[in-house]
């Protein structure tokens, strides 16, 4: 049998970890973290228990919101736990892996998790589909040809033209307009 490994999180400095601490009093190893749920990315000890965890180890915390706010989030730590074969236990909601119905709420979770990121591709593809719709261009623009730039860049200077007035004219943005001056003007000027 593994190690139990214990994960405790307040989010505030002013908060105590002491009544987590007291649940996880039976762990061989607790990582102690105060910082924000808001990412997980956001925290280093929560990282640090994820990568020490090892096959056969039992990953505990007390609650589920202490590992995550966000599905997504969960999703992706619960998911990072099956890959490496380690159990979960959440000790206020009852979820135990290491039992066969721990197991489907484990799989649920994850199938939660899943279903959220599909649902956040389908919104994200449906407002891409929106703005395309309203004629909003995605990608690099095409680049401009070699006449093109010779031409920007001898009317850079030209009294008549704004830098604004290039950018409307080529179809490029005004800091466009001076990368392409600068990066050519002495090819033209030579």
């Amino acid at each position: 049998m593994g190690m139990k490994v214990g994960y405790a999180r307040v989010s505030t400095s002013g908060q105590n970890l002491d009544l987590q601490l007291d649940r996880l009093a039976d762990c061989d190893r607790i990582y102690r973290e105060k910082a924000s749920a808001a990412s997980a990315k956001n925290r280093p000890e929560l990282k640090n228990a994820l990568d020490f965890v090892r096959e056969e180890d039992i990953f505990m915390v007390t609650k589920l919101d202490r590992l995550a706010r966000l599905v997504v989030d969960l999703s992706n730590i619960v998911q990072r736990l099956e890959e490496k074969k380690v159990d979960l236990v959440v000790l206020d909601q009852g979820i135990d892996t290491t039992t066969i119905y721990g197991k489907l709420q484990f799989n649920i979770l994850a199938a939660i998790g899943e279903f959220e990121r599909g649902l956040i591709k389908e919104r994200s593809r449906e407002g891409r589909d929106k703005a395309k719709a309203r004629g909003v261009k995605f990608g690099a623009r095409p680049k401009l040809t070699t006449d093109e730039i010779q031409t920007l860049v001898q009317d850079f200077n030209s009294p008549g033209l704004s830098k604004r007035d290039l950018a409307e004219l080529y179809g490029i943005s005004i800091s466009s307009v001076y990368r392409l001056y600068g990066e050519h003007s002495i090819a033209v000027s030579a």
